[in-house]
């Protein structure tokens, strides 16, 4: 590459002082009326009209085209008058008048602007790239001066062909930094790395050039499948009507052509494979690979996808057919905005008839090429389709479907086409877009699995986190769960509130180390494991003891950390025991005043071999307590302590509800830049039970005590004003105290009645077997008394510990006021 002085030509120093390499490069910018919109400097050394003449004027009238050089002129010999010639140059004034969808380029001869009727016409090289999207503007012109390239260069017409138009700073071009930016886009002919060099250009320099290459001869248009009209010198035809040829191809370069053709392809599906897959994103991937193909493939590119690749179903199972729902999940052309959206609108979901170049493409799975849409075919295709009319959309087009395929199987496809104006599609373009297709569907298939792990690590763990009851016996509860911002972000925190008999609360906040589906397939069992054991009256130490057990029989490759705290709301006071977990906070409501709860860490459950300790704290009505998950106090590269300092600073601010204040302390630290780690919070504020809410009875194993105990619960609930709920309390109560004065081994039997949203009546006594539900004959005088209790109580159970057991239900409380 012959770059030259890169500092010949900065501002200041004269355009005119060429460095070798480079040359002035006019610039226009013609909007959607054909007015000029950006005539730049170069433009104004190159012409001779002033920026303040040309803005707003018709490009056609400043830039008027005599025709190509004759081969007579191209020594450089003038002609007497503006002659028209059959040849390339006219293509400029066809590229000016809005006539071309795609780049074109090529050496015209301009006539003198009319204000200077008797200046030298000019021989130019130029170039007319098409701007598409919602802006003003719709064409770029490049032009250089083809008489200077060749007298101060001593380039001959073969080597001109060799070049590629470069900018420079952007104040050069429009003043849009849109422009800029889409620079690759502006240019589609030029890789990313020309791209990148001609920003940097643009950067550096401070004008607009025209750099040449020795080495390599490019593409006078991007796209590809032109046809080429015999004769002594070979011709790239825009296929424009009633237009000819865009550049001369000097005879006998056909297999530099051809090679030439075959880079390009090459060169853009490289570039495409670079653009997509940027992200594992299905709905990104799949813009990334429609927005590909246009506009440097095709004008309209819609992209097609089975509905159970959409919806993160797992792959589709065998070739689609006529009833094979697809959905249309992008469309990208360059008509004008709007034009499709009626007909063919994004989202829509419907099978494709049979009969129907779609259809035929999925099925077998092989790309459809048709050439042109002819008047008929469009016609036949469209009444294939109720209630809409295709053929104005496809009426003359080139049509291209390929397959987007994965493992040999068909998850959906991509319709391409081009205008009339553009090149039909060939045998060449159907290699080159099933290429295309191909690659976009191994990207597009890496997004299908990776959205359905993501769709089954979410479900997973939506049906491992349970669905916590806001109100306990004698406290509240406030829940929240926060997924981690890494990939493959499911993990094992977890959290759960389990009943337990007495009125009292089990309080459980875990996490298994490690990420992904393994990790929490471990976290269910242990959770279920927990509930199993609490359920039982397990007492804290011994739960983490077996729970460690556990984990060591279910493999050494995970490790956990776990915290037990069972609340008694009638003794006011916690039970907690901890395995290598984060210390909890409990928040005084007499003060407003918050504490680490110092426990004994103890040994994260998997490690085996050590003692767990418990430690009993006496709490008030009104504190709260807040346990968690590391990953809300823990950040890379800060110190743990730091996160529990906010932790217990946040916990401590008065909230209006629990709600509110779990969302102050995930507020004040969620925002910690750098966490990546999931988030389980649980909140329980101890309310706890007012004495004048307990009565507790104590009964003799005698039959008599039976009525006894009937006659107890009838006062006090008439007492606490329940009337209504006394007769069924009475037969309850009847059944399981009776049961028990007849199983009793001592006189030990008691009764308590808890009222709190419900009535809780418990019945202990010394034989610590449980009881079991009978089938009772009509003939058989006891074994029914379990099964009145199962079916007039909201609730029932039984538990033992030690050598006691306890039978309870619940009765929901109705109000005699």
């Amino acid at each position: 590459m012959d770059r030259g002085s890169e500092r010949d030509t900065a501002p200041g120093r004269g355009i005119g002082d060429t460095a070798a390499g480079r040359i002035p490069l006019a610039v226009v910018v013609v909007d959607r009326a054909g007015l000029v919109s950006h005539w730049s400097t170069g433009a104004r050394r190159l012409f001779g009209v002033s920026r303040e003449d040309a803005v707003a004027r018709p490009a056609a009238d400043l830039l008027p085209v005599s025709g190509a050089l004759p081969e007579d002129l191209q020594d450089g010999a003038t002609p007497d008058a503006c002659e028209t010639y059959d040849g390339p140059g006219p293509d400029l004034e066809t590229s000016l008048g809005g006539h071309t969808g795609y780049a074109t380029a090529g050496r015209a001869r301009l006539c003198p602007p009319p204000q200077t009727p008797d200046g030298e016409r000019l021989d130019v090289l130029w170039w007319a790239y098409p701007l598409i999207g919602p802006g003003p503007a719709r064409l770029l012109v490049l032009a250089a001066d083809a008489t200077r390239l060749r007298d101060e260069r001593g380039y001959d017409g073969e080597t001109a062909e060799r070049i590629a138009p470069g900018f420079a700073r952007h104040t050069e071009l429009p003043a849009s930094d849109e422009l800029e930016r889409r620079l690759p886009e502006i240019l589609p002919n030029m890789g990313p790395g020309l791209s990148a060099r001609i920003v940097a250009q643009v950067l550096e320099l401070g004008y607009p050039v025209l750099e040449f290459s020795q080495y390599e001869r490019v593409p006078v248009t991007p796209y590809w499948g032109v046809p080429r009209r015999p004769g002594r010198t070979r011709v790239e035809e825009g296929v424009v009507p009633q237009q000819r040829a865009v550049a001369v191809i000097p005879a006998g370069a056909e297999q530099d052509l051809e090679y030439a053709a075959v880079r390009e392809r090459l060169e853009f599906l490289n570039e495409v494979s670079s653009r997509i897959g940027s992200s594992l994103d299905l709905g990104e991937t799949i813009r990334e690979v429609t927005s590909a193909a246009v506009p440097r493939f095709a004008d309209f590119a819609g992209t097609h996808l089975r509905a159970a690749v959409l919806a993160g179903e797992g792959f589709p199972d065998g070739p689609p057919d006529a009833s094979t729902v697809m959905f249309r999940v992008w469309v990208e052309h360059n008509d004008e905005p709007g034009r499709w959206d009626d007909t063919v609108p994004v989202g829509e979901a419907f099978a494709f008839p049979e009969h129907t170049p779609f259809c035929k493409c999925m099925v077998t799975g092989e790309p459809v090429l048709i050439p042109r849409v002819t008047e008929e075919l469009s016609e036949r295709i469209s009444g294939e389709f109720e209630k809409r009319d295709l053929r104005p959309l496809i009426g003359g087009r080139s049509l291209l479907i390929v397959p987007l395929k994965a493992r040999n199987v068909v998850l959906g496809f991509m319709v391409l086409m081009r205008r009339p104006d553009r090149p039909q599609f060939d045998d060449m373009d159907r290699t080159t877009g099933a290429e295309l297709a191909a690659r976009a569907g191994l990207v597009l298939d890496n997004a299908r699995m990776y959205t359905y792990q993501e769709n089954v690590a979410d479900t997973l763990q939506d049906s491992m986190l349970p669905q916590v009851t806001p109100r306990m016996a004698g406290c509240d509860i406030a829940t929240r769960y926060l997924p981690g911002t890494r990939l493959g972000r499911i993990g094992g925190d977890w959290f759960d509130t389990i009943k337990l008999p007495g009125s009292r609360t089990a309080l459980v906040v875990g996490d298994v180390m490690g990420h992904g589906l393994n990790s929490a397939a471990m976290m269910g069992q242990l959770r279920t494991a927990v509930q199993t054991m609490a359920a039982m009256e397990t007492p804290p130490t011994q739960l983490l003891r077996n729970l460690d057990d556990l984990a060591r029989r279910l493999g050494d490759t995970y490790l956990a950390t776990c915290l037990y705290a069972v609340y008694d709301p009638i003794r006011g006071d916690l039970t907690l025991a901890n395995a290598g977990h984060i210390p909890p906070v409990l928040v005084r409501a007499e003060d407003g005043r918050s504490e680490l709860l110092e426990l004994p860490t103890g040994a994260p459950i998997g490690v085996g071999g050590v003692p767990f300790e418990v430690t009993r704290v006496k709490v008030a009505p009104g504190d709260r307590l807040v346990l968690c998950t590391d990953g809300l106090v823990e950040v890379r590269g800060s110190d743990i302590g730091e996160g529990l300092a906010a932790l217990c600073e946040s916990a401590a601010h008065p909230a209006a509800s629990m709600d509110d204040a779990c969302d102050t302390i995930i507020r004040a630290l969620n925002t910690r830049g750098g966490r990546k780690d999931d988030v389980a919070l649980l909140m329980a504020r101890l309310n706890g039970i007012p004495d004048e809410h307990v009565a507790e009875w104590r009964l003799d194993a005698d039959p008599r005590e039976v009525a006894r105990a009937r006659r107890l619960v009838r006062e006090r609930l008439l007492e606490w004003g329940l009337p209504q709920a006394v007769e069924t309390a009475e037969l309850l109560v009847s059944e399981v105290v009776t049961n028990a004065v007849r199983h009793a081994e001592s006189d030990r039997i008691g009764l308590r009645v808890v009222r709190t949203d419900a009535l809780l009546f418990e019945v202990t006594d010394d034989e610590p077997a449980l009881p079991a539900m009978l089938s009772a004959g009509p003939h058989d005088e006891s074994g029914r008394g379990l099964r009145v209790v199962s079916r007039l109580a909201r609730e029932w159970g039984a538990s033992a510990s030690g050598h006691r057991k306890t039978v309870w239900f619940e009765q929901a409380v109705t109000s005699g006021h």
